[in-house]
């Protein structure tokens, strides 16, 4: 079986959500703040799950660039200057379908940690 391949990638006009579709069906509207928080980049996930960074502060954050990586990822750029996560067609997708899931760890994680949503 091959992995869903992305049909359409479409940002809204107020670069908050990124709307994906899938040649599967599958269609999710991913907020440019979760991607934020959720970047594959090392900066974010680090080189180990124990080096993994809670991101507080991204609530407002914006995409304002797509840039098409291969035939297997894009890369996002955000208004907050960070433009090092390459997002493939595998991620984007676990991302949509685990959505629930890791937002509702990333609210507990920011909580845990004395972490807001909002820029202080």
């Amino acid at each position: 079986m091959t992995a869903p391949w992305p049909t359409e990638i479409r940002l809204s006009k107020d670069r908050r959500t990124l709307s994906v579709s899938f040649d599967n069906g599958e269609r999710h509207a991913l907020a440019a703040e979760y991607l934020r928080v959720f970047s594959p980049s090392a900066e974010v996930q680090g080189h180990s799950p124990e080096q993994r960074k809670v991101l507080g502060g991204k609530a407002d954050v914006l995409v304002i660039d797509i840039e098409a990586v291969g035939n297997y990822a894009i890369k996002l750029r955000f208004d907050d200057a960070h433009d090092t996560g390459i997002y493939s067609w595998d991620y984007l997708q676990k991302l949509g379908t685990e959505r629930e899931t890791l937002w509702a760890r990333y609210l507990e994680e920011l909580e845990e940690r004395g972490l807001v949503r909002e820029r202080s």
